[in-house]
């Protein structure tokens, strides 16, 4: 082989190595990619659970209280931090900041919740309304929120019923328990269910609407 063939043959290596090369990368990017993207129903479901445990952990704390139980304070606890749950499923797509805001309205709406509870059980009328009002303006906060962050599939007057129909089932649900009404509080909390997946439904199916890209 002359020295130009060989000059030539070197040079079809190297190109093939640089194409090898680039061709790997390319895979790597895309693997990495994929690896990247959530499934869409692991999303979905994982929506609902952290949802159901938000109705699960309130029943619960509505018996503690009820009941002057002494697991009251680690049931609340772990209610409080299915708050802080739910603001980090979000932050993934609307950053930590706003995951931190929602984690703060959804404590505002337990804390309040608490009260609620503690003034009926005391009889404290006064202190119940005042409570009641100060919930349902919560829930208009969190509506506007959610509003605000994906207006196009999250419309306001949608999350704002959404958030008063979740109130209205848990407040009834708990009324009928602290009153002795047990089959009907059990009942509120079927109802309860049944909403809190089509709410969860709703926001999951929303983030999957508003970042297409990042779902497979």
């Amino acid at each position: 082989m002359n020295w130009n063939n060989r000059k030539f043959m070197n040079l079809i290596m190297v190109s093939l190595l640089v194409l090898t090369s680039i061709l790997s990368a390319a895979s790597f990017v895309n693997t990495a990619q994929a690896k990247a993207k959530a499934d869409a129903q692991v999303f979905h479901d994982a929506m609902r659970k952290l949802w159901e445990d938000h109705i699960t952990w309130t029943r619960l704390v509505i018996v503690s209280i009820g009941n002057d139980l002494p697991d009251t304070q680690p049931t609340v606890d772990r209610l409080l931090q299915n708050q802080v749950d739910i603001g980090n499923a979000v932050k993934p797509f609307y950053g930590e900041e706003a995951g931190n805001q929602l984690t703060a309205l959804l404590t505002d709406h337990i804390l309040i919740a608490a009260e609620i509870l503690q003034a009926a059980k005391s009889g404290d009328t006064d202190a119940q309304n005042d409570a009641i009002a100060r919930w349902y303006e919560n829930a208009d906060d969190i509506a506007v929120f959610l509003n605000a962050a994906n207006p196009e599939n999250w419309p306001l007057d949608e999350m704002k019923m959404m958030m008063r129909e979740h109130l209205d089932l848990t407040l009834q649900e708990a009324v009928t328990y602290l009153t002795g009404d047990h089959t009907a509080s059990v009942a509120a909390y079927d109802q309860i269910h049944t909403q809190i997946l089509g709410m969860a439904d709703m926001l999951s199916d929303g983030i999957i609407r508003q970042f297409p890209k990042n779902f497979k």
